[in-house]
């Protein structure tokens, strides 16, 4: 059994499709059925036949992530679909091996596996730094284990927290896609090395936060952003809060409306109901217009199904909202906060394969 990442689409495109139809893979429309393909050189004789013009090492990474479709991916291989229109994580688990959807009208949609996914929104905060790196590699498809990744992953999925490295914890065995242990071929898709995409930049900044925000200085970096965006914020102390870290207003002295409340929560796993309704209740008793929950790690299923019948009053932060709101105004923030978060601006080539 190994863990795998498989990516749908650069702009997620086929994530939808994946997850409604139970499957993964895809992309590489110009390579035929590869059914009868039994071996990785037949493999490659049939990229060569697609891609006649390309370089060897490109044929050689479209042959090693084909073959791992064809052949490696086996049923009960764990299987991780990073989500780029969600920014949330995608888990399940291998059921079926390649099989060529012939009739499928969009021919990216043809090479496939069949996934049974058992959860679609596992927050990047949940998952340490490490093991980003690894999920974070310049590739469409390939192996994860470094890291112990197999056993973090299904430790994941389990319990929706990554429990981070274990040095006592005995290494996944590394299988590649060759079919034996080890390996260095130009087509070898275990571990690539990751590049430097919008993800990975985010997963730095987001494990920056945590690192140096953690609970009552993700108070203050909430404060800090919503006075910028033109709210007079009143912060509570560090310690109980009676379920209001944060009481905001607009205005010269913080009374005009739309006045707010703010609970904070810099817990890595996602927040229950009680938290919620906590937060409703205390909107009535402040006499506030709207509240906003900072859930760092999102909410459970059933928190968010309660949030629904709210949306005109309450509002909900997770780890990348707060990214998206600190990216937004980071040049108008006080000097103090910007020294202890240093960005530099910079254009990125997303240069991912596949």
């Amino acid at each position: 059994m190994t863990a795998w990442i498989i990516r749908a689409g650069k702009y997620g495109e086929r994530e939808q499709w994946a997850l409604q139809e139970g499957v993964t893979g895809g992309g590489w429309f110009e390579v035929a059925d590869l059914t009868a393909a039994t071996t990785k050189d037949q493999v490659r004789a049939a990229v060569e036949t697609a891609f006649p013009t390309a370089s060897p090492g490109r044929i050689a990474n479209f042959t090693g992530q084909l073959w791992a479709i064809r052949h490696t991916i086996t049923p009960g291989d764990l299987v991780v679909m990073p989500l780029k229109t969600t920014k949330k994580i995608a888990l399940g688990i291998c059921t079926r091996g390649y099989e060529y959807r012939a009739s499928e009208t969009d021919p990216n949609t043809r090479h496939t596996l069949t996934v049974d996914w058992k959860t679609t929104d596992i927050p990047r905060a949940a998952i340490k730094d490490d093991l980003l790196n690894t999920i974070n590699g310049a590739m469409t498809v390939f192996q994860a284990s470094k890291n112990n990744a197999e056993q973090r992953l299904r430790r994941l999925l389990d319990t929706g927290l990554d429990p981070g490295n274990n040095p006592q914890t005995t290494p996944t065995r590394t299988t590649t896609a060759t079919g034996s242990t080890g390996g260095s071929e130009a087509d070898d898709v275990t571990d690539p090395a990751a590049i430097p995409t919008l993800e990975t930049i985010r997963d730095r900044v987001r494990t920056h936060l945590v690192e140096n925000f953690k609970g009552h200085g993700l108070t203050e970096l909430v404060a800090g952003i919503l006075r910028v965006e033109g709210y007079v914020c009143e912060v509570s102390p560090p310690g109980p809060d009676q379920g209001v870290d944060i009481i905001a207003g607009r205005g010269p002295l913080g009374l005009d409306s739309p006045t707010l409340i703010v609970e904070v929560k810099s817990e890595e796993g996602p927040i229950g109901s009680s938290v919620v309704r906590g937060l409703q209740g205390a909107m009535g008793q402040h006499r506030a217009d709207q509240c906003l929950l900072v859930a760092w790690g999102g909410l459970k299923k059933q928190a968010r199904a309660e949030i629904r019948t709210d949306r005109l009053t309450t509002r909900i932060w997770d780890a990348d909202d707060v990214l998206d709101h600190l990216f937004e105004v980071y040049d108008r923030l006080p000097d103090e906060l910007r020294m202890r978060i240093r960005l530099t601006r910079a254009w990125v080539l997303d240069e991912e394969t596949g």
